[in-house]
């Protein structure tokens, strides 16, 4: 037992039976944690599900071949034993339990299952100076180390290329839904709404500070705005947008930053070089926009970049003539 911690054994001091008992408790998890990553690509990813579903089927198999081990070796009667009660074993992160968990992410959480206990198991048999331990962990090892061969080869039977490359494309779109447009609109809003009274500001009052402020009053905001707006709007049902929590922090926090991008530089005290970095910033600004456009909306960036430099540049124009008037 580790002191004050009485309730956790380390690794080093289970037993043959406990660590058999462990390694089927752990396979028990990972085919339920398969199963609901199933369950919840159902819908929009059934290659992946399928792929799921098989992988658990796999788990079970294993786990199977865990207990008929136990079986011959200790009888019946399975100690409860889980990760959570060893110190130094490797813990699953929940993330099955985030909502709109992304394709790409439990693909990547399912090869890191894979890989962590092929690897644990691995330095436990190095670790271990009892020959059976090290037998039966060398033996947990290569399990795993089938395990991911199996993930690749049920990849290949359930999703072949035509249906992975349906299924990734279907993920970007989602990722460009929920993500990309609300903060490419928040971002747009941000730069150019803001420029009229930043510079308006400036010009009237020639002064940084007062400047500044005006800047971060607009700015913050504009992003409160346009952040509960774009959550409030759309639930994502009907639409298939996505979380409007996540939709509604990516247009608040561009819209905002697209604000400050260009209210910052009126933190140095000397007016024109504050308004000359603002200027560049801007245009930083402007080509982000564009470049964003370009790389997710396949819109041509010259294009792009016309309407956006068009647009920004009536509204700073429109900010410096009332600044100046």
């Amino acid at each position: 037992m580790i002191p004050g911690i009485s309730q956790r054994r380390r690794f080093a001091d289970l037993s043959e039976q406990e660590v058999l008992a462990l390694a089927i408790s752990s396979e028990e998890d990972d085919a339920r944690i398969y199963r609901w990553y199933a369950q919840r690509l159902r819908h929009d990813y059934p290659g992946s599900a399928d792929t799921f579903e098989a992988m658990a089927a796999e788990e079970d198999q294993h786990r199977s071949r865990l207990i008929e081990e136990h079986r011959r070796r200790f009888g019946e009667v399975i100690p409860l034993i889980r990760r959570e009660h060893v110190a130094g074993f490797y813990n699953r992160r929940p993330v099955w339990l985030v909502e709109n968990l992304g394709l790409a992410r439990i693909r990547t959480e399912a090869a890191r299952m894979e890989t962590e206990a092929r690897d644990f198991y691995l330095r436990a048999a190095q670790r271990t100076s009892d020959a059976g331990t090290r037998q039966l962990l060398d033996w947990l090892s290569a399990a795993e180390s089938g395990h991911e061969a199996t993930w690749d080869r049920l990849q290949e039977e359930h999703l072949p290329a035509p249906a992975r490359a349906g299924e990734d494309a279907e993920a970007h779109r989602q990722f460009v839904l929920t993500w990309v447009q609300p903060g490419l609109a928040g971002l747009m809003d941000g730069s150019v709404s803001t420029l009229a009274p930043i510079f308006a500001a400036a010009f009237t009052t020639g002064n940084t500070w007062q400047t500044f402020i005006v800047g971060l009053a607009a700015s913050v905001g504009a992003g409160i705005s346009m952040g509960f707006t774009e959550a409030a709007s759309d639930d994502g049902a009907i639409s298939g947008r996505g979380s409007p929590l996540k939709r509604g922090i990516a247009s608040g926090v561009m819209t905002a930053l697209g604000g400050l991008g260009h209210a910052l530089p009126y933190l140095i005290p000397e007016f024109w070089t504050a308004t000359i970095i603002a200027f560049v910033v801007v245009f930083f600004e402007l080509w982000a926009i564009a470049w964003v456009q370009n790389r997710y909306m396949d819109t041509p960036f010259w294009r792009a970049a016309l309407q956006v430099v068009l647009g920004g540049s009536l509204v700073f124009a429109a900010g410096v003539l009332i600044g100046t008037a």
